[in-house]
């Protein structure tokens, strides 16, 4: 019996304008070429965690994220997949080295840092985010700061004056005025005050003018500015992290900021007083609650060199310490609470992506544990022939467009063959063939090889216009390709 889930209608759009797994992948083809399998998964986690958004909230607590092992030799994308997908999905990122972490010094707890330095990308991410919103509003309020320096109030004026904002159309003039001529007593006084409130305004909005036309860059105002933390302060500032102190904002409240007063150019005061605005309208505690969250429900942890810590056979000297490791990550990626700077933070729904070569070990030779935290396994293969020649050219940073553009800023125009770019790809898969296979990495030592004179002498060159075909690249490595020791010239 075969039994039909209701369709769903319109009262849940939300899910139909989250990214589908075929446009997340053919956002991932802009910038990495090949290795499909991995794209799928990875575009299915991003989906489904759009679609938990949407399910009713006792079910939605049961629902983890499946984490992913990606299994390949370096550089064949395994870290681009991870860092674009983030970037696709405005989500908290963090790479880490699984191998770092059988270092001298480090113990179980340390293992966390990884949801630490989450959180702290998070934070980062959120509270640039923050700042462009407010910028508006910080650009309005350093104008108004920087005309009462250049023009300060008098006496009883700022109370008559009722200015709260910029007056492109001088429409605050005639209000202020009024409120002066509102006064009590003397007529001829209340008309006095009403003049010098017209004259002031007048005054201000014609320096408003100018300041906004530049012509105030060369005159010279005096800010108050905050002095930097003394270097015994900075030093015990630091995260306590066991203890979920911020122990840097502990003494800022009890030693207190301190100001000195220095001479700027309008333009650079400007500037100090809109970051200074900035920071005064950015509520640095809404921050971390709403980092918390986003790390919580949308953080992704690349864990590369897995293959680093996993162990063959019985356990002895070093291999222990690489299942210690192991274990150590089992709670993290199991879901615990992880205490932070900011707050707590859950890891149960954080999309963990492991990663590692596996050449002279397996992904069967993590402890089983661990192989059951990492539910869905892709491969992805070595690159080809075709797939070089598909990297120099399609993404949209190719190493071809980058080379282009640089030396364009010098007057250079290089063009690319179609027979100059297979035999740079021909050589690069070569060269990995007979040596360390180093993946997409070996077209930089190529492409610099070739182009070595060219950006040389990029300066002082008087043909302008430049054409690499096959003999040119031929020619560029005939010595590095003669030689018997190939790894003298190319990586």
């Amino acid at each position: 019996m075969v039994r039909y889930l209701r369709p769903i209608g319109p009262e849940l759009p939300e899910v139909l304008a989250e990214p589908t797994p075929k446009e997340i992948v053919e956002e991932l083809d802009r910038f990495v070429v090949g290795q499909e399998a991995a794209k799928r998964s990875v575009a299915i986690a991003l989906r489904n965690r759009a679609r938990r958004a949407h399910v009713g909230s006792e079910i939605a607590d049961e629902i983890q994220p499946k984490n992913i092992l990606m299994v390949g030799p370096t550089g064949v994308g395994k870290t681009e997949i991870a860092r674009r997908l983030a970037r696709f999905s405005r989500s908290p990122f963090v790479k880490v080295e699984a191998s770092k972490f059988t270092e001298v010094g480090y113990v179980g707890r340390d293992v966390e840092a990884m949801v630490r330095e989450l959180v702290e990308v998070a934070v980062e991410v959120l509270r640039e985010e923050l700042l462009e919103d407010v910028q508006p509003q910080a650009e309005i309020n350093a104008e108004e700061r920087i005309l009462d320096l250049l023009l300060p109030p008098t006496g009883p004026l700022p109370a008559s004056l009722g200015f709260d904002g910029p007056a492109p159309n001088g429409d605050a003039a005639p209000e202020a005025a009024s409120e002066a001529e509102g006064g009590d007593g003397d007529p001829a006084e209340s008309g006095r005050h009403a003049e010098d409130a017209r004259r002031a305004l007048r005054t201000r909005e014609k320096l408003r003018a100018r300041l906004r036309r530049g012509e105030m860059s060369e005159r010279i105002v005096e800010v108050e500015i905050r002095e930097p933390q003394a270097p015994f302060l900075e030093a015990l500032s630091g995260p306590v992290e066991e203890f979920d102190v911020n122990t840097g904002e502990m003494l800022r409240s009890m030693f207190g900021p301190r100001y000195r007063k220095t001479e700027m150019v309008v333009p650079q005061a400007l500037d100090y007083l809109i970051h200074e605005e900035e920071e005064r309208l950015v509520d640095l505690r809404q921050v971390s609650r709403l980092a918390l969250e986003r790390a919580e429900g949308h953080g992704i942890v690349f864990i590369d060199e897995l293959d680093k810590v996993t162990s063959a056979g019985d356990a002895a000297g070093p291999e222990v310490s690489r299942q210690g490791v192991q274990r150590d990550l089992l709670p993290i990626l199991d879901g615990s609470t992880v205490t932070t700077r900011y707050g707590s933070i859950r890891t149960d729904h954080i999309l963990f992506i492991g990663a590692g070569a596996f050449l002279d070990r397996r992904p069967s030779d993590l402890i089983p544990e661990l192989q059951g935290r990492f539910p869905i396994r892709t491969d992805l293969h070595p690159l080809t022939v075709d797939d070089f020649e598909k990297i120099l050219t399609e993404p949209e940073g190719a190493l071809l467009k980058q080379y282009t553009a640089l030396l364009a800023t010098e007057g250079v125009r290089i063009g690319f063959e179609s027979e100059g770019i297979r035999e740079m790809a021909e050589v690069a898969a070569r060269m990995n063939a007979r040596m360390e296979d180093i993946g997409a990495r070996r077209l930089q030592t190529i492409l610099e090889r070739v182009l070595e004179d060219l950006l040389f002498d990029a300066p002082d060159v008087e043909e302008h216009e430049w054409t690499i075909d096959a003999d040119y690249v031929r020619k560029r490595l005939a010595d590095a390709l003669e030689e018997e020791d190939l790894s003298r010239f190319i990586l």
